[in-house]
């Protein structure tokens, strides 16, 4: 081939190469500035300067804009910290770090990611409190944060995020209470996951009012009364506050219809059990041991097919699965 035509067909694959790179310069440069804060991991292996950053694992980007818009690293061991320059992605709606062991505190310029939808930064060793600035991504819909090292109180802000349907804050060290405001999640179906905490405190009665599909605060200090949650009306699903101190007559609580799931083992709850968990053909499990409950246990849907452990060390309930009534 002549040096003429070899240079030609050079300058065209250089050209070709070039138009048809997705990636955007600025995105790439963030991204690089990233892998060289977490210390180049082998996860990031594949994050060639050479090459198209949208044709990086971890990463994906939007068709029509060539912006990064996802960002989900799962199962590598950084402990580092959450690089800072994850906040000039101007473009993510999807940020997970999960099972990665970062640490620190969660870096305050991801407030800067105004179209982010998704955190997902569960099964870590993060630190500090749950930061009240998560209340200024306005399009966050899922914040998961379980199984980390949180500390002091949950931020009453997060109920000003308009979108949200999903909260997992279980298996930190949270304490305080479960915050009043927290009745006023606009989703429905809502999702609030806040068990093996040290929460403390009376629960708001205000929660009745909230649109909650599934409820878990177990393994904490609770008290007092969780009868509005109930009420035939209700959404809920599941319902699990067992290992706590509440104490409340259970005797006249409406179930849900669509309740699957009810656990309150271990409190201290009075009263006998409603009649209306007879009727609750979409019940799966219930477990009310190691309460105060007195009286029969009502005959009928699937009660009298559970295990008696379900229903034992309670102050006189009795009946099918539980010894015959005197």
């Amino acid at each position: 081939m002549p040096v003429s035509h070899f240079f030609v067909l050079s300058l065209y694959l250089s050209f070709s190469l070039a138009f048809s790179s997705r990636c955007n310069p600025n995105d790439k440069k963030v991204l690089l500035e990233i892998k060289k804060a977490l210390n180049n991991p082998y996860d990031l292996i594949s994050w060639d300067p050479k090459t198209d950053c949208c044709d990086w694992n971890v990463v994906e980007c939007d068709e029509k804009s060539n912006r990064i818009t996802n960002f989900d690293l799962a199962s590598a061991d950084l402990n580092l910290p959450i690089p800072d320059a994850i906040g000039d992605l101007p473009y993510l709606k999807s940020l997970t770090f999960h099972k990665t062991n970062v640490t620190g505190q969660i870096p305050k310029a991801i407030t800067k990611l105004t179209k982010l939808e998704f955190l997902d930064l569960r099964w870590n060793h993060l630190t500090g409190p749950v930061p009240s600035f998560l209340s200024q991504l306005k399009n966050l819909n899922y914040i998961g944060l379980s199984f980390n090292n949180f500390t002091g109180s949950i931020p009453s802000s997060l109920s000003e995020l308009p979108k949200l349907g999903g909260l997992l804050l279980d298996r930190n060290k949270l304490t305080g209470n479960i915050p009043e405001s927290f009745s006023e999640f606009k989703v429905q179906d809502f999702y609030l996951y806040l068990s093996h905490n040290q929460l403390s405190g009376q629960i708001p009665r205000k929660l009745g009012y909230g649109n909650f599909t599934w409820i878990d605060a177990s393994r904490n200090r609770l008290e007092g009364d969780i009868s509005v949650l109930f009420g035939k009306n209700k959404s809920i699903q599941v319902i699990d506050f067992s290992r706590n101190v509440l104490q409340f007559d259970m005797s006249k609580i409406e179930i849900p219809e669509n309740l699957t799931n009810l656990n309150l083992n271990h409190n201290r709850i009075t009263g006998s059990l409603p009649e209306g968990l007879a009727k609750q053909v979409n019940l799966i499990s219930l477990n009310v041991s190691y309460n105060r409950l007195c009286g029969q246990i009502p005959v009928g849907g699937r009660l009298q097919e559970l295990d008696y452990t379900n229903f034992f060390h309670n102050k006189c309930l009795c009946g099918a699965p539980l010894p015959k009534c005197k």
